[in-house]
């Protein structure tokens, strides 16, 4: 390999090895950085011509010229090539291949160290922004289900066992909830991610005097990075998104995994959309809910792209070391399968229908009135222990006659306790259970409709800033 063809030829004697070269290149994976090291290189041109370092017509040429490159790009005319090592060499030989010596002056000021360290925080903050609109989108969802759905009764589960009656469109509204502390902290990482490194240079600064701040307003930075070492070796940024996805898929997990608990014959509680499923190659009765199974086996790769970026930068010292060319592709594949997964569940939550009929059966068949019955019994005056034994005793009963506590009669439930009365009847039922649950943050259906309405309001708010 021509050694004379490198960026740092002129130290060295020897052509690299064939093998070396390829295994050290990083074109592969990071020409998808090309937009931004193009956005970051015309910023630092723009810069460089402000402060007297390029004339205007070298900053011209340098402009138009990358400009023409990233056309090439997009047209898919742009040949990469491993000898060149990573985008940031290929772009700058073909700067320089296009319009000459002006294209050497370019790199005047900074590195590659600093200039990585920009691409990657330009396409992680773009690829925030992408995500939070699928996160939206899905959200939108959620509260559409949980308006349509407000008053159907299901069974609330604890330890998977029949707990309470609550409505669909509450559980609609606690996976909303999980998803708005995901858009939180997604946002408030977007904040650390906005901050420009271009200016530290290899690692110390430089001798030039840059106009740092004018750069960070071009490319829309909050702020230039206050240290030079910290600016170049920095992944902090790349971890902590790394967490907030692994968050989000964790609770998409979640979501998957009820969604196919629902749809299975043993549960009966939803029908997911033909769009988002597959049959089987041999069993023609087959419903298979793949989009939530995959979500679900996809979070363990973003699970693991957390913990390779983490062991990644565990024992690097100051400042920037070649290991961190490993950076990339557990973050792009942690954007990916994020931005997939989200558009998936935002494409099919709005088409799940629920089977009010099966979900109140099951509902039934837990007694999940019990504690309505003992907290009745309280406000009679019956102490809660006390209480909590007479219900026991009353399903006990309904147990041994497979019945529930809504079909036990009156004489037989004074058996058990003298202070009930005819108007428990009003609390045993399923419907008479969620309504009383009438306070903020409550099943109830109004209740879930109130929640849903301010959440749809804040949310608007959300797309706006």
């Amino acid at each position: 390999m021509n050694t004379e063809n490198k960026p740092w030829a002129g130290r060295f004697t020897e052509e690299t090895d064939a093998f070396v070269e390829t295994f050290t290149a990083s074109i592969e994976f990071d020409k998808r950085l090309a937009p931004f090291d193009i956005a970051g290189s015309i910023a630092h041109a723009t810069m460089l011509g402000h402060i007297g370092l390029l004339s205007d017509k070298e900053c011209k040429a340098i402009v138009q010229g990358l400009e023409g490159i990233l056309e090439d790009i997009e047209r898919d005319d742009f040949h990469w090539t491993a000898e060149l090592e990573d985008v940031h060499m290929n772009i700058e030989a073909r700067l320089i291949n296009r319009i000459g010596d002006a294209g050497k002056k370019l790199h005047t000021g900074r590195s590659r160290n600093d200039q990585v360290a920009t691409d990657v925080r330009l396409f992680l903050r773009s690829e925030i922004d992408l995500i939070s609109a699928e996160l939206q989108r899905l959200q939108s969802a959620l509260l559409g289900l949980a308006e349509r759905e407000a008053d159907a009764i299901m069974p609330g589960l604890t330890h998977l066992q029949v707990a309470q009656p609550i409505t669909f469109g509450h559980h609609m509204m606690a996976w909303y909830e999980m998803l708005k502390r995901d858009g939180e902290r997604l946002a408030d990482c977007r904040k650390r991610v906005n901050i420009m490194p271009l200016g530290a240079a290899a690692l110390a600064g430089t001798s030039y005097a840059l106009d740092r701040d004018l750069t960070a307003k071009l490319l829309g930075f909050s702020v230039p990075a206050a240290n030079s070492l910290d600016a170049v070796s920095d992944r902090d940024f790349a971890i902590e998104f790394a967490s907030c996805a692994s968050l989000t898929m964790m609770h998409l997990s979640r979501f998957s995994e009820e969604l196919i608990l629902w749809s299975s014959g043993q549960f009966g509680f939803i029908d997911l959309p033909d769009a988002f499923c597959t049959g089987s190659s041999i069993m023609p009765q087959k419903k298979n809910p793949d989009v939530p199974e995959l979500v679900r086996g996809k979070t363990g790769r973003v699970f693991g792209s957390l913990f390779a970026l983490l062991t990644l930068m565990k024992s690097q010292p100051l400042a920037y070391n070649k290991d961190n060319q490993e950076d990339k592709e557990p973050l792009f594949d942690t954007v990916d399968t994020l931005k997939h997964c989200l558009r998936a569940f935002a494409d099919m939550m709005p088409h799940v229908r629920p089977n009010r009929s099966a979900m109140v059966a099951a509902a039934k068949k837990g007694y999940a009135t019990a504690t309505d019955l003992a907290d009745y019994l309280v406000r009679k005056g019956v102490a809660f222990r006390d209480a909590h034994e007479i219900v026991g005793k009353a399903v006990r009963l309904g147990l041994d006659t497979q019945r529930d506590l809504s079909e036990i009669s009156l004489a037989e439930l004074q058996k058990f306790s003298p202070s009930i009365e005819s108007d428990v009847f009003a609390i045993l039922t399923l419907e008479g259970s969620v309504t009383a649950r009438d306070l903020f943050g409550g099943t109830a259906p109004k209740r879930v409709r109130e929640a849903a309405r301010l959440a749809r309001a804040e949310l608007q708010g959300a797309k706006k800033s």
